[in-house]
């Protein structure tokens, strides 16, 4: 297998998701802007898409790939049986958590937005829209397992375009609404589950070949099971730390009027980067790499690590290092029209500022929590994560009250690095990380092409500036023209320094 062209077909139809995504937040900015109905249905929208990004990007599976590849090395039969028990307790506990938070909505809501009941039409509109989307996640966390057992079998395009599926039914949900005049965001929220509906049903189709649920009313707690479960707790608040984070910045966020909003538009715009160079290669990686733990493959092993760890940072450090230069171009072109203003615009880029400095940690923190993942290891991911969320949580509530919603971004950044910092050492103590000498060398010619491309990209913001103003119709041609140059040229200088080249990235 080759981890860049695998990583490649993840990535294309993750970027396709998210240009869809894209459409889908600047039709909500245009017909939504930052009112009470878009923070009340991005609150509404928070809790489910958290969980499908915990189950849906690699989280779940971290858990669930190395127990069910163990359990198909021992024999078919055993991995089917395993498959049905994990899908059928499943099924059943979040029906259970799905009835439990429909009959308590307000206090749900509550949890997560406290701001919102100072405003009282925001809050029952938040519980109203939350009542809505919540079942979502059902369908989606069934839908995650489908992909895992298709990317343990190497097979990613269909698990990474099923969440194409979402956008697409949002983007016509936003678009017959405005046609008919019907509520917006009410629609948006139907939405949401019919399309968690319409992906399950998708992926059962795709994963037939290899796997078809057989529901079990009754099954024993054998210890492949329990093993599974044991791990699986750890490994969703682990991996899923980044996703955590913003879901407390959401709640802190909620106590400032509009901060929702900025902060959502916000991480849409660095998530694309985070899903290519951390869940794509995260996701690739880790069915390989758990295969040659197994069978104690230690060239293998070191390969496959310093491999993902250097697509990783080729991947991560330019964009992190665009998006610093060119944040409020970037929000003014995707978001900048309708009801969403040049206050707006100001606010959310300075959010996405120094959400960049941290895409590099967000998308290590992905890729090396499945180094110990792969090794049935989720407890030292779960301290790690931890003691992030403390950090994050201790600086966003004690500064918010001076900085306001600006101290969420820092403090996120802030706590991933360290994070990002402490699964290098302790990776490297336990021995399970060695470094390559090339891969210095690697990533010493990432940042030469990544400071070439910043250049470029930095007089091309001056030379169009007049063409990036908040009332110039066309700014998105410009925009999306100057960043398809930038990412030329650091491919271009990248291939010539023989980096991204897909014999480099043969895992075998």
């Amino acid at each position: 297998m080759n981890l860049l062209s695998s990583t490649s077909v993840f990535g294309f139809y993750t970027l396709i998701s998210r240009i869809l995504g894209y459409l889908r937040d600047i039709l909500i900015a245009i017909f939504l802007g930052t009112s009470i109905y878009a923070d009340a249905f991005f609150v509404a929208f928070r809790l489910p898409n958290t969980f499908r990004r915990l189950f849906a990007e690699g989280t779940f599976n971290a858990a669930f790939i190395p127990s069910y590849a163990e359990e198909k090395i021992k024999g078919e039969d055993l991995g089917k049986k395993f498959a049905d028990d994990v899908f059928s307790l499943l099924l059943y506990v979040l029906i259970i958590l799905i009835i439990a938070v429909e009959i308590f909505t307000p206090f749900v809501v509550y949890l997560i937005a406290p701001g919102f009941y100072q405003d009282l039409e925001k809050f029952n509109l938040a519980i109203e829209f939350t009542r809505i989307t919540f079942p979502f996640l059902l369908f989606v966390s069934l839908s995650s397992m489908l992909s895992g057992i298709l990317n343990t079998n190497n097979k990613f395009a269909a698990a990474a375009a099923a969440p194409i599926v979402l956008n697409i039914i949002l983007v016509l949900s936003l678009l017959s609404s405005f046609y008919f005049k019907l509520n917006i965001a009410k629609n948006l929220s139907i939405g949401v589950t019919f399309a968690g509906i319409l992906q399950f049903l998708i992926l059962i189709i795709f994963t037939k070949k290899f796997y078809f649920p057989s529901l079990k009313l009754f099954f024993k707690f054998e210890k492949s099971l329990k093993n599974f479960f044991k791990k699986l707790l750890p490994s969703i608040f682990s991996s899923g730390i980044t996703q955590i984070n913003i879901l407390i910045g959401t709640i802190i966020a909620s106590f400032q009027s509009g901060a929702v909003s900025y902060l959502y538009y916000a991480d849409r715009i660095y998530q694309i980067n985070l899903a290519i160079a951390g869940i794509a290669v995260g996701t690739v990686v880790l069915p390989n790499l758990s295969k040659s733990i197994k069978t104690n493959n230690q060239d293998s092993i070191n390969l496959i690590q310093n491999k993902s760890l250097e697509l990783s940072l080729a991947l991560s450090l330019p964009a992190a290092f665009g998006l610093l230069i060119a944040s409020e171009e970037i929000v003014n072109s995707l978001f900048g029209y309708g009801s969403f203003d040049q206050t707006d615009v100001a606010n959310t880029s300075l959010a996405l500022t120094f959400f960049a400095i941290g895409v590099p940690a967000f998308a290590l923190v992905k890729v090396l929590s499945n180094f110990y993942f792969a090794r049935d290891n989720t407890k030292t991911p779960f301290y790690i994560s931890f003691i992030s969320m403390v950090i994050n949580i201790i600086v966003s509530v004690s500064l918010f009250g001076k900085y306001g919603f600006i101290i969420i971004p820092i403090a996120t950044t802030l706590s991933t690095w360290f994070a990002a910092l402490l699964y290098f050492i302790l990776l490297k103590k336990e021995k399970f990380l060695i470094f390559q000498n090339k891969t210095f060398v690697n990533v010493l010619k990432i940042l030469i092409a990544t400071i070439l491309m910043c250049f470029f990209l930095y007089f091309s913001l001056e030379y169009f500036e007049d063409k990036l103003q908040y009332t110039y119709h066309f700014k998105l041609i410009y925009l999306l023209i100057m960043v398809g140059l930038s990412a030329a040229i650091y491919l271009l200088v990248s291939n010539l320094f023989g980096v991204l080249k897909l014999d480099s990235y043969k895992l075998k």
